[in-house]
């Protein structure tokens, strides 16, 4: 498996997904960065790195990043949205477009 590495591009408003074998970003996802909240607006996997689960490990560190750093996610990627509804992110609180607030870590309940 090549060398993969997620990092956040604040001048570019997105995490990158970088493969250190191929040298290049093999994907990345949008955001726009709000007090306290991040909203995340698009999410790409190059053509030539899609079927590996590179996009699922973008979402996962990204969405563990955003969880540390202690802002709300707001999901208006369709990708990140099923992402969040299939997976665990401890710690991360999710709004959904509907504007109601979850703890991601326990899908359905209200957050404490």
């Amino acid at each position: 498996m090549s060398d993969l590495t997620v990092t956040r591009n604040d001048e570019l408003s997105r995490y990158e997904l970088h493969d250190g074998e191929a040298g290049v970003v093999a994907g990345y996802a949008e955001f726009e960065q709000g007090t306290g909240r991040i909203r995340f607006t698009h999410t790409v996997v190059e053509r030539e790195f899609r079927g590996r689960g590179y996009g699922e490990m973008l979402a996962s560190d990204a969405l563990a990043d955003v969880a540390r750093r202690g802002d709300t996610i707001i999901p208006l990627c369709p990708f990140i949205a099923k992402f969040l509804k299939e997976n665990e992110v401890s710690g991360a609180v999710v709004q959904w477009p509907d504007g109601t607030p979850h703890d991601a870590a326990t899908p359905g309940e209200q957050p404490g």
